[in-house]
């Protein structure tokens, strides 16, 4: 910019040095006047202005994503930008209405805003694409039990306030066992509900002593029904979202339910084990875990399936006696399509 100006100056016109660089001549033309009325005009982007936070907001929030980082609940470009909208709505501050129509910050917002806190970095999506199939290994893993150490020695928790929440899928459409068969048969088939199932999401909870958090259950409707719940165990709460998936706003009331149940206070905390599902990043989520004395510590990306107790112990089983309870309930309805409630 700076040698564009300056060939303008020298007596080259706005026209051809904006068409031979690029330069918008709107641009040229207020660069070359700054040149001309300024002593020390400045031609790098000043990242300073017209700023969203204030300095100890981007401080806060800029604390929140290192200490995330190095709780393996590192947060994407994407996620960074829909929690600076989320913090910038609950802090009442003013914003680009472009904002409000995506329900996440600029790029532009996300730039400056990394500019002003160097101490910050990106990865690029072919590093993060690589670390996908490379994430079990020695040394997040010892990251992970080291910050789990830390964690533990300064709150000293008992089994009992250790937990582990987790969702899972139960499909309508149940996996059929093997059966016993002619030999040679390439194909054998086995009555199941429907071709296409549907999907209920349970949300559930327990603690290093073994015991349970009643589950959430998230039915694919629009609105939910008391009658859903008919026979589920007691203290089971059901909620509704026309995919079936568990949402930020649902997250929230699984929360609330886990409070009430685990009796969970700053004077009487618990330590929550969870995967880094972009339910769990929310502000919201993360301002109700502090007030309620809660400490979210999420396992590395893509190691749940090694480490997360409920992956390993308890819906393998559960998904076992789930598929056998429905061959029986066909056999004992002939005929009838098993339904989600």
């Amino acid at each position: 910019m700076e040698a564009a100006a300056k060939r303008v100056c020298a007596g080259q016109s706005v026209r051809d040095v904006a068409d031979e660089t690029g330069i918008p001549k709107t641009t040229l033309h207020r660069y070359v006047a700054k040149m001309k009325t300024e002593e020390s005009p400045r031609f790098t982007p000043n990242y300073f202005v017209n700023r969203v936070f204030s300095e100890e907001e981007e401080k806060s929030l800029s604390e929140y994503l290192l200490r995330a980082s190095k709780h393996n609940h590192g947060l994407t470009s994407k996620e960074t930008r829909v929690l600076a909208y989320e913090y910038a709505v609950r802090n009442k501050k003013k914003f680009p209405s472009g904002w409000n129509e995506t329900k996440s910050a600029t790029y532009d917002w996300l730039y400056g805003f990394m500019k002003r806190n160097p101490s910050l970095s990106i990865r690029s999506p072919e590093a993060t694409s690589l670390s996908r199939s490379t994430s079990f290994n020695k040394t997040n893993v010892a990251a992970f039990f080291g910050n789990l150490k830390q964690v533990h020695e300064q709150h000293k928790y008992q089994a009992g306030r250790i937990f582990n929440v987790d969702e899972t899928g139960l499909m309508t459409v149940q996996k059929p066992p093997k059966v016993i068969a002619a030999k040679g048969v390439k194909q054998v088939g086995q009555i199941t509900s429907a071709e296409r199932g549907v999907l209920v999401t349970m949300v559930g909870c327990i603690n290093a002593q073994g015991n349970s958090i009643p589950p959430l259950l998230v039915f694919p409707r629009v609105n939910f029904k008391e009658h859903m719940l008919h026979g589920s165990p007691p203290g089971t709460v059901g909620v509704a979202n026309p995919s079936g998936w568990i949402t930020k706003d649902l997250f929230l009331q699984w929360m609330d339910h886990f409070i009430q149940h685990a009796s969970s206070s700053k004077e009487n905390p618990t330590l929550l084990l969870l995967d880094n599902h972009e339910s769990h990043c929310s502000i919201a989520a993360i301002d109700k875990a502090r007030d309620a004395g809660i400490t979210l510590l999420s396992f590395p990306p893509h190691c749940s399936h090694k480490l997360q107790p409920l992956d390993r112990t308890i819906y393998g089983p559960l998904k076992k006696f789930y598929n056998a309870a429905c061959d029986s309930w066909m056999l004992r309805n002939p005929g009838k399509i098993f339904k989600c409630y």
